[in-house]
């Protein structure tokens, strides 16, 4: 038996779990499933269940439930030793004064990331000192909300475009965000980057053999990758790639919108269950 808890893909017994929390009938029923569908969106009480009660579960979030937020992406890029921007992971407010050591060391520009959010809204360019002040009492003002943790990070020239790579089971997707404005910064189409999926394909190939090497590494089946190139004075990138971040939730204007998505999205998951050797017997066409 084949159990879907995601809204759009149908299998034998198909669950909904928004808006609750997984009980004592989640688990009986995980517990029979030969494999567990589990949408982006899942709760980490959810993915937990799943992960005890069942040997198969898509998508793989271990990563992301060890290591949450930016702060946990430092850490994770740093353990794994893979190539990323020099990264200072910064816990708690109290930090502060190291935070200005390590600013005076580095230099500006730097880039501040708390440790929430998406589309850019949380991450900052800090040019100078006077960025600098305004950052840290920023991150005093959003501790006071309950939100804690932050990201000091060098900043890397060439950084008007990244390279998104997008995971979805064994198939891989890369395009260009180009920031068009070359006064704003951030690479989100939110914040007015353009798609360009068909730019220095050797360089595109480059970031998808990190990200695909990284992959295996952590078996991460289902996330959207940045990746960034090094500009070299002459403005030409050097080729070296450098993981920036892991994106769980993504946009999908690069991938021909939500319909496309999904379609590749369910080629991934029958693909999968078929390498398992199990199939959908009979769906029930109930919910709950």
């Amino acid at each position: 038996m084949i159990v879907s808890y995601h809204p759009c893909y149908e299998a034998d017994t198909n669950i909904l779990c928004a808006g609750r929390k997984p009980d004592e009938n989640d688990r009986a029923t995980i517990c029979e499933a030969d494999a567990v569908i589990l949408p982006q969106g899942c709760s980490e009480e959810l993915y937990s269940m799943a992960r005890a009660a069942c040997a198969h579960v898509f998508p793989n979030y271990d990563v992301r439930f060890q290591y949450p937020g930016k702060t946990g992406q430092a850490r994770l890029f740093q353990e794994t030793l893979i190539p990323h921007p020099k990264s200072f992971i910064f816990h708690h407010s109290t930090q502060l004064n190291r935070f200005g050591r390590i600013a005076d060391a580095t230099g500006f520009p730097l880039v501040l990331k708390l440790d929430w959010g998406g589309e850019g809204d949380t991450v900052f360019l800090l040019k100078n000192h006077s960025d600098l002040d305004v950052a840290m009492a920023k991150v005093t003002a959003y501790e006071r909300t309950g939100q804690k943790g932050f990201v000091l990070q060098e900043f890397i020239p060439g950084s008007q475009r990244t390279l998104r790579v997008v995971v979805i089971g064994q198939l891989r997707k890369a395009y260009w965000r180009v920031q068009k404005d070359p006064y704003t910064f951030g690479t989100s189409v939110a914040k007015g980057a353009y798609i360009d999926t068909t730019s220095e394909p050797l360089l595109q190939k480059k970031g998808t053999t990190i990200v695909s090497n990284f992959c295996r590494h952590t078996n991460i089946n289902l996330a959207g990758f940045d990746v960034l190139f090094n500009a070299t004075e002459s403005g030409q990138d050097n080729g070296q790639p450098l993981m920036l971040e892991i994106n769980h939730f993504f946009g999908r204007t690069g991938l021909g919108g939500s319909e496309a998505f999904y379609a590749m999205l369910q080629s991934q998951i029958d693909g999968w269950l078929e390498s398992l050797g199990v199939r959908i017997r009979e769906k029930t066409g109930a919910q709950r």
